[in-house]
């Protein structure tokens, strides 16, 4: 087995055109448009409840959208579908900059959701799980640093922008950036399929039948398992949604999460890198039992530390668990399921996590107007991680004895 270095140089168009992509999703992530939360409610005279119900819906059709579009990656290059995704995706941004009307802003949120965070994520994922067999998992750790360098680089870049240019300046420039900056690369890096020698392809890794999308949603362990791949998505946009509220309520300076995203990026590139090696060696089910129990400490302590600290001692345990996750989310499934149908498969698992992160921040605004308390949720979430990362030390049991 080569070292990293020589894996990265021998497949860096490929990986790379993933980081790209990983990268580009993040405009279309609830870190990134929540940014801009605070200015969009006050023009469109929206509450915290009414705004978290419009992105809810957006992301709702988004998420029921992406089902009908995921197959394509399945029938299609992954450069034929990324010349269509990243140009949409940067129309979404300006539209953003432009939109006036609540009704446009629902429209553009569906797009940055369906485009961003749907199709850009589930395209590199789809892809590299179907390139990469025995080194998926250092494949998919180095790849989704994309996401990891957007979430430590935009949060304070935007807010940069912003001071600048205004809310919508700053729109403008991500899609001027998307449309010129990383189109002609995601084409370039794309534009050869990536064939796994045989021999590579068969150390180490057990053969796996590919299930069709209906024999999956036909498996009853395939719903235990979600259990416990959703947290990511539903905590994660429900607590950076609503930070600019956390804030307010703890007297912290707006600048405090946006000030400790790069400590969540460094954690989650170090844990993703590491979570990477561990799937190679094991598997992915060996993993699964335990990527939850930071996250869940993560929130016990944001729930129950009122100082400024709490805020970057929760990034750094966030970031082990994401580090974890987005390895684990990108390795799990074609070991379990195969890679002949992995496209429309995952469709439907994305679709959930993208449903999922509609779900937390559109029930926590409506929580928050009711006046429950923003804490007692981060709680409640907090007992939900501990909760299935138990209920999963038995299904890896099964999932074993079923292979």
């Amino acid at each position: 087995m080569t070292g990293a270095p020589a894996f990265l140089r021998a497949n860096a168009r490929w990986i790379g055109g993933a980081f790209l992509l990983f990268l580009l999703s993040s405009f279309g992530q609830t870190f990134f448009i929540a940014l801009s939360a605070g200015a969009i409610r006050t023009e469109h005279g929206l509450t915290h409840g009414g705004f978290a119900t419009l992105y809810m819906a957006a992301t709702l059709v988004s998420a029921l959208s992406l089902p009908l579009l995921g197959g394509v990656v399945d029938r299609h290059t992954p450069q034929r579908v990324a010349l269509v995704v990243v140009p949409l995706l940067a129309l979404a941004a300006a539209a953003m900059a432009l939109t006036t009307h609540v009704a446009a802003l629902f429209a553009v949120l569906v797009a940055l959701r369906l485009l961003g965070q749907g199709m850009c994520t589930h395209l590199a994922f789809t892809a590299l799980g179907r390139w990469f067999v025995a080194r998926r998992g250092q494949a998919l750790s180095l790849a989704t640093l994309g996401m990891n360098v957007g979430e430590a680089l935009l949060p304070l870049a935007f807010v940069a922008a912003g001071a600048a240019l205004g809310w919508r300046g700053a729109w403008g420039v991500a899609a001027a950036l998307v449309l010129l900056a990383a189109m002609p690369v995601v084409v370039a890096l794309f534009a050869r399929e990536r064939h796994e020698p045989p021999a590579a392809a068969g150390a180490g890794t057990p053969a796996t039948r590919s299930w069709t999308r209906a024999q999956v949603l036909r498996d009853p362990l395939f719903y235990v398992v979600m259990l416990a791949m959703v947290p990511p998505a539903l905590i994660g946009n429900t607590v950076f949604f609503h930070q600019v509220h956390l804030a307010e309520l703890r007297g912290w300076p707006a600048t405090l999460f946006p000030a400790a995203f790069p400590l969540l990026a460094g954690f989650t590139v170090l844990c993703s890198l590491l979570a990477g090696a561990f799937v190679d060696r094991r598997s992915a089910r060996a993993l699964l039992p335990w990527y939850l129990l930071p996250m869940g400490l993560a929130l016990l302590l944001l729930a129950h530390m009122s100082a400024p600290w709490s805020v970057f001692v929760f990034m750094a345990l966030y970031g082990i668990a994401n580090g974890c996750s987005l390895t684990l989310f990108g390795t799990l499934w074609p070991e379990l399921y195969g890679v002949a149908h992995l496209g429309a498969i995952r469709s439907v698992i994305v679709a959930t996590l993208v449903l999922m992160s509609a779900v937390g921040p559109g029930a926590a605004g409506l929580l928050i107007d009711r006046g429950v308390a923003f804490t007692s949720m981060l709680s409640a979430l907090g007992l939900y991680c501990v909760a299935a990362a138990l209920l999963m030390h038995a299904i890896a049991r099964r999932l074993r004895a079923r292979d």
